[in-house]
């Protein structure tokens, strides 16, 4: 199993979809960086050499943010917008979406499920 920057990529699937399981590359990234290393993108990650995860690992540490530093810089990113009191980190305090999507009727991935008011009668007709 080929473990680079502190993920464990899956056995059975192609590098071009293993290498999406690291924080901060997708498929088009992960395309770009098997073009510099020249592995082919159909090989299975099971049958990389050590020579090529090693390339892989040092293209990674050069060139790319991923994993743990992406992570902090992107938090580092939004404690700044919370501190000016900017819009954007105000919305990102309140757990609300930053750009401008209606929350009346959708936004329940930011929001929550949806609460309901539970034994609420209606009065009764006289």
């Amino acid at each position: 199993m080929a473990r680079i920057a502190g993920v464990d990529l899956p056995r059975n699937k192609r590098i071009e979809i293993a290498l999406t399981y690291i924080y901060g590359i997708g498929v088009t990234r992960s395309n770009e960086i098997l073009l510099k290393c020249d592995i082919d993108k159909n090989k299975r990650s099971v049958n990389l050499d050590d020579a090529e995860i090693i390339k892989l690992r040092e293209i990674l540490e050069k060139e790319y943010d991923v994993e743990g530093d992406l992570r902090r810089f992107e938090s580092i990113n939004i404690k700044r917008l919370s501190d000016t009191g900017c819009i954007r980190g105000r919305r990102h305090r309140q757990g609300l979406p930053l750009r401008g999507q209606r929350t009346r009727t959708n936004a329940r991935t930011r929001k929550g499920g949806k609460k309901t008011v539970a034994g609420k009668k209606k009065a009764p007709k006289k």
